[in-house]
């Protein structure tokens, strides 16, 4: 080792982080759970605009088969259709994510069911992956849900 270089003590490497750094970290780590929530929620609302909500409004002759198997015809099919490109959009929406959130989930509650009574189960598990997602961006952002409320009650 020449003299200009000094050793590096063990010690010193394994103090624990300041209150500053570890703030950092902290606000990081928030920063990139914020971010994540977000991408869900953008790609869940891509999902139902356009996988989901789309076949039933332009009337996709597998959509149409669906409802009619389920005995719904087209007014529920143009029904389920129009609440799920409803809650995309609201998934976007800020004051509106954790309500969306909240009210797609039960929209998959009643998917599963069809599924199940109808469809022999067939794409049942569909609904319910679904439903983790919605319901982790309904608790994240439960907050919102007082804001709402304010303005639903005309108290902005």
């Amino acid at each position: 080792m020449s003299e200009t270089t000094a050793p590096v003590s063990l010690t010193a490497s394994a103090t624990p982080a300041t209150p500053a750094v570890a703030r950092s970290a902290t606000s990081g780590g928030r920063r990139a759970a914020r971010l994540a929530l977000r991408t869900v929620q953008v790609l869940l609302a891509l999902f139902y605009a356009a996988a989901s909500a789309l076949p039933k409004l332009i009337a996709h002759p597998s959509a149409v088969e669906s409802f009619d198997r389920m005995g719904w015809g087209s007014a529920g099919m143009y029904t389920i259709g129009a609440l799920e490109l409803a809650g995309a959009v609201a998934l976007l929406v800020p004051v509106l994510q954790s309500a969306a959130a909240t009210a797609l989930s039960g929209l998959m509650v009643g998917a599963f069911i069809v599924q199940m009574t109808v469809f022999d189960g067939q794409y049942a598990a569909t609904p319910l992956i679904l439903i983790v997602p919605l319901m982790l961006i309904a608790w994240a952002r439960r907050e919102q849900n007082a804001r709402l409320w304010a303005l639903v009650r005309g108290r902005s």
